[in-house]
């Protein structure tokens, strides 16, 4: 069961930034994140933000949570200011997957899923439980998982839950901080396969922060590059690692990049 209402968008935006300014500190001073960054992300496409430390990656994923105020410029998400995202049910409009998870502690694995259904106080409890039991059906965990606290779970089954959590409320955009981080190697490649199955079956909306180069190319349509304040270039993976800048070059075309863009060899493919 769906909670979302008809939302207004502007076309085939998702997420419209238009001159954006971010400043922390005075106005006469402080340090400046963001200088005239524009960014458009198309309904039902992958959008990875990369960039590096301190680019503003977090901060603008913030942004589109409106969870911060930008200094000048906007931010509009699903076609509404992003600021607007604070109201009542906001789950049913962007789900979030925080970098370490960010369950509860003191809530079992069902509870942390079934939360924001809980306090919506839409549906009666039964149906609110057997909605979370989908939803950790959907992201590959057993109904007998649902009683385990967040203490008891390995760091791929706390990324499961979290994105369960982030689903509950049916949202058409999602927003992932660091999915893999902290995942083995083959924890993060069956991440990264139950995200891209999600995204078609729900026809979802997705931008994502992400440092890891195998992430990228797994999931991404397209790639925003945060660099020298704003958005540098913006396209397809294997397009933009051909651009013609210094973080680019740094992060597309080092052993690991070269590496996440080597072709499988023809009996893994």
């Amino acid at each position: 069961m769906s909670l979302i209402a008809a939302i207004p968008t502007a076309g085939d935006l998702v997420v419209d930034i238009d001159g954006l300014w971010t400043r922390f500190g005075p106005p006469d001073g402080g340090v400046v994140i963001h200088r005239d960054l524009d960014l458009q992300v198309r309904r039902r496409e992958i959008l990875a933000l990369v960039g590096g430390s301190g680019s503003g990656k977090t901060v603008l994923l913030r942004q589109m949570l409106g969870l911060e105020t930008p200094t000048r410029g906007s931010v509009r998400v699903l076609g509404e200011p992003a600021a607007a995202l604070g109201r009542r049910n906001a789950a049913s409009r962007v789900g979030m997957l925080f970098q370490h998870g960010a369950l509860f502690s003191a809530f079992s694995v069902l509870d942390n899923v079934a939360f924001a259904l809980r306090e919506a106080q839409a549906m009666p409890d039964a149906l609110v439980r057997d909605a979370a039991l989908v939803k950790l059906q959907m992201v590959g965990l057993a109904a007998a998982d649902a009683g385990k606290m967040p203490s008891a779970l390995s760091g791929g089954m706390i990324k499961r839950v979290a994105l369960a959590r982030s689903l509950i409320m049916d949202p058409p955009l999602l927003l992932l901080d660091e999915p893999t981080a902290g995942l083995d190697p083959e924890s993060s490649d069956a991440f990264c396969t139950l995200l891209g199955s999600l995204h078609r079956e729900l026809g979802l909306t997705v931008v994502m922060v992400t440092h890891d180069l195998d992430t990228v190319f797994d999931l991404a349509t397209r790639v925003a590059v945060l660099a020298d304040q704003h958005v540098v270039t913006c396209g397809p993976p294997r397009e933009v690692a051909g651009f013609d800048h210094p973080f680019v070059r740094e992060y597309f075309q080092g052993r690991r990049g070269r590496r996440a863009m080597a072709p499988l060899p023809a009996d893994a493919a």
